[in-house]
């Protein structure tokens, strides 16, 4: 019968204590080996590069390097370890740029041992592990609908430039004459100007442009 294979770690983490613990408990089980602690995401990335554990338990917020830039920077420097985000922070500007910088697994500090040790053989797996309060987060994150891009109502130099000439009463042909463009082009921007001053028409464009100051504070026509 084959041995079940031995879990290599990394603990990555800024308070003593906190590794301290958490090398004894792993020490007390056979199924997992502890190669090095790192106080910082800094030191922690090339602990991971030299040592190769299967697992880093990283936290997030710590001096010197943070959890997130240190999982970003081995997923680009092609690390094969696994990252276990260990942390006490689980709100969305904690959990989802460490889940989306490549974190393997998301857990809280006051997850239960059994919990951690099947968060790690998981982790070690490639499977992913959220702890409940984050998988909630975020699965009421991608089913929320996402916001509605800004719209960009501002007109370039050239379109200004075309509706001002719109505003005296200018056609389209010499529009074109005047700004050395092809009459195609001045539709292309008055398509442009319509959809970003909202107006259906020359008219309303013009009326548009003198209520948001495009065009001055002179007489509409």
């Amino acid at each position: 019968m084959t041995e079940p294979r031995t879990i290599t770690l990394l603990i990555v983490d800024d308070h003593p204590v906190v590794r301290d613990g958490l090398r004894g408990m792993f020490a007390a089980d056979p199924a997992f080996t502890v190669l090095g602690e790192a106080p910082n995401g800094v030191e922690g990335v090339e602990l991971a590069l030299s040592l190769d554990p299967d697992v880093v338990l990283m936290d997030l917020r710590m001096p010197g390097g943070g959890g997130v830039d240190a999982i970003a920077e081995l997923t680009r420097r092609g690390a094969r370890s696994r990252v276990l985000v260990l942390t006490t922070y689980d709100t969305d500007s904690d959990t989802l740029p460490a889940i989306e910088a490549g974190a393997t697994g998301y857990l809280l500090k006051d997850a239960p041992r059994d919990e951690l040790f099947a968060a790690v053989r998981a982790a070690a797996d490639g499977r992913s592990v959220l702890s409940p309060a984050v998988a909630s987060r975020l699965v009421t994150r991608v089913r929320a609908p996402a916001a509605p891009r800004p719209v960009d109502t501002t007109l370039s130099a050239r379109e200004a430039e075309v509706l001002a000439l719109v505003a005296r009463g200018t056609s389209n042909k010499a529009i074109a004459a005047e700004l050395f463009i092809s009459e195609a082009t001045v539709k292309t921007h008055l398509t442009h100007i319509f959809a970003k001053l909202d107006a259906k028409d020359r008219a309303a464009a013009v009326a548009a442009g003198y209520d948001r100051g495009i065009l001055g504070q002179g007489p509409r026509p």
